[in-house]
């Protein structure tokens, strides 16, 4: 199950297994791949072939284990044994009746990292509830401030389920693990997307603190309330996003674009001239294309950049340059990121594990890293 040496990266020689699911564990589980873990995800009969090449689950091997099967938990008890971390995002209480409890688990490998991923958390009124992203950033504020004034809109899934989700759960393990080097015991890490997106709001609740920010949508700073940071539709349907938050960035805007003298726009901080100020401004980009202002302005301090599709963005001369998307297994995709100067992230060509005990056999045998 080794990785390629060219697709080592900073945390080659980290053992983890996955027991598959939906949201934001399989995309921790692949962010962890992508900087050099070597991952094992164990998927229900059956279950393996939808995730079997999709881009969330890039870069490990898969296994087949029945969870109803003594034998099998016994197997995945053994695989445990040789493991760093475990991820699994099931309701509470459902890996405890497996007999695959942190307490079952911890028994066999004290150092273990045993992470938890749930939308609600192990504990609280709502923990045995359904829910999905939309539900878990309801409660936490986040929803409510994003989207125009008459509703509030879903920023896809990425403030709850990734952002608040999968990102705390990768940043969790790691720090469990540090600590792990330090004290030798492993401990059990409960990351709850409600949790990690209510932490995301904290500057939110700073400017709210402050005075600087109305619990209202469109009506503030960074949230499309200001004519100077929100997008805007160009002469040909498409959009431009503006993003000139301190004063010389905005001047800048308005050298280039001929405003600079335009009372209008010069007494920016005047909260009453904003309407008139987004007229004109709204009036101003349906003149060119997307593309024509994106000649005059992008790359400026202006603050400028096209609003680009998903199929579009990977064709941008910055990203293109960059590498920033990849093709892999015939799917262009976002690549490993960050990036390391001696370590390099890469997406890793794991070898292909026939069977549970196959995988308990390979982590008997000596790490790699």
């Amino acid at each position: 199950m080794h990785h390629d040496a060219a697709t080592r990266g900073p945390l080659a020689g980290l053992r983890i297994v996955e027991f598959a699911g939906i949201g934001p564990g399989p995309f921790a589980a692949m962010l962890l791949a992508d900087l050099g873990a070597e991952v094992i995800r164990l998927d229900r009969p059956g279950g393996a072939d939808p995730y079997s090449r999709n881009v969330v689950s890039r870069g490990r091997a898969s296994v087949t284990a029945d969870l109803k099967n003594p034998a099998d938990v016994a197997a995945v008890l053994d695989l445990l044994a040789g493991a760093d971390a475990l991820i699994e995002g099931f309701r509470p209480g459902v890996m405890e009746r497996l007999g695959l409890g942190p307490d079952a688990v911890l028994a066999r490998n004290s150092r273990l990292v045993y992470g938890r991923m749930t939308g609600w958390g192990q504990t609280g009124p709502l923990a045995q509830a359904a829910g999905h992203d939309i539900t878990y950033i309801a409660l936490t504020g986040a929803l409510a401030a994003v989207g125009p004034a008459a509703q509030p809109v879903p920023p896809l899934n990425l403030v709850g389920d990734y952002g608040g989700g999968s990102l705390y759960l990768a940043m969790g393990l790691l720090a469990a693990l540090l600590s792990v080097r330090r004290t030798g015991e492993g401990q059990v890490v409960d990351c709850a997307v409600c949790d990690g997106a209510a932490s995301l709001m904290a500057m939110f609740c700073d400017l709210t603190a402050q005075g600087r920010w109305q619990d209202a949508r469109a009506a503030n700073l960074l949230d499309g309330g200001t004519p100077w940071y929100r997008t805007y539709a160009c002469a040909d349907g498409r959009h431009i996003a503006l993003g000139s938050l301190e004063p010389q960035f905005y001047a800048r805007f308005l050298d280039l674009t001929g405003l600079a003298d335009d009372p209008d726009c010069r007494e920016r901080d005047d909260a009453a001239r904003w309407p008139a100020l987004h007229r004109k401004l709204e009036a101003l980009f349906l003149t060119r294309t997307r593309d024509a202002w994106c000649a005059l302005l992008e790359g400026s301090d202006a603050c400028v950049a096209p609003v680009l599709t998903l199929a579009e963005a990977p064709g941008h001369p910055h990203l293109a340059a960059r590498g920033t998307f990849v093709t892999h297994e015939g799917t262009v995709q976002p690549a490993p990121a960050p990036r390391f100067s001696r370590t390099p992230a890469a997406i890793g060509h794991p070898t292909p594990v026939a069977s549970l005990a196959e995988a308990v056999a390979a982590w008997a045998g000596p790490r790699e890293g």
